[in-house]
């Protein structure tokens, strides 16, 4: 019953179920009473910011306002040394900075919770393609931080000039002309390595946490 109900629907029964006014629930977060009508009436949809906070003041996670999964899980508050890291795609890390954050992002989002010390603009990507096996398959999700630079062996998302972002690992090359030289290389022999003084790249972020989701057969 409840992955039947629209997104408009979920907030409105968490929001009753709390006792809560929409001019209140809207107060709570910044916004007016009128936002929080048109939630419910699905003429507009919570997201970014405003998703997290709606999550927060409905006691529920970000994945049941969107989804409506109705596992305990979903419904539950985040633990307090826990905190929510927006999945995006490899077109919107290629654009992503220091400065960009989860309001950074339009539409519907997926989240990862962690309980990792991350700054504000870390963010999530699931592995795609072939270039990292054998170590990282496709499915698999890396939480990559921009504030963390990056040591020799360390695995980075960088843009190499394409719409897309890529996933590689960093290795420094030292000075060469007067430049720090760099390449990002696969783990897999059958795709190139990228130099910094033979194509543009620029470093959006270092991997964290790789988390291996087991495939069946």
């Amino acid at each position: 019953m409840i992955k039947s109900e629209s997104i408009g629907q979920r907030i409105r029964r968490r929001r009753k179920d709390l006792r809560l006014t929409q001019a209140s629930l809207g107060s709570r977060i910044g916004l007016s009473g009128s936002a929080i009508s048109q939630w419910e009436d699905n003429k507009t949809s919570p997201n970014g910011d405003s998703l997290i906070s709606l999550s927060r003041e409905l006691q529920c996670s970000p994945e049941f306002i969107l989804y409506g999964e109705d596992s305990v899980s979903n419904v539950e508050l985040a633990a307090v040394d826990s905190r929510l890291v927006p999945i995006i795609s490899y077109v919107q890390a290629g654009a992503w900075t220091a400065e960009c954050t989860i309001r950074s992002v339009d539409g519907g989002i997926d989240f990862l919770q962690t309980n990792l010390e991350l700054s504000a603009s870390a963010f999530a990507l699931v592995i795609k393609g072939k270039s990292m096996l054998p170590d990282f398959s496709e499915g698999d999700t890396v939480i990559i931080d921009p504030d963390v630079i990056p040591i020799p062996g360390d695995f980075v998302v960088a843009k190499n000039g394409q719409e897309e972002a890529i996933f590689k690992k960093y290795r420094p090359r030292g000075v060469i002309n007067g430049k720090d030289v760099f390449e990002l290389t696969p783990l897999n022999d059958d795709y190139p390595t990228v130099r910094s003084d033979e194509t543009p790249i620029r470093i959006i972020g270092t991997m964290i946490e790789h988390r291996r989701y087991r495939r069946k057969r």
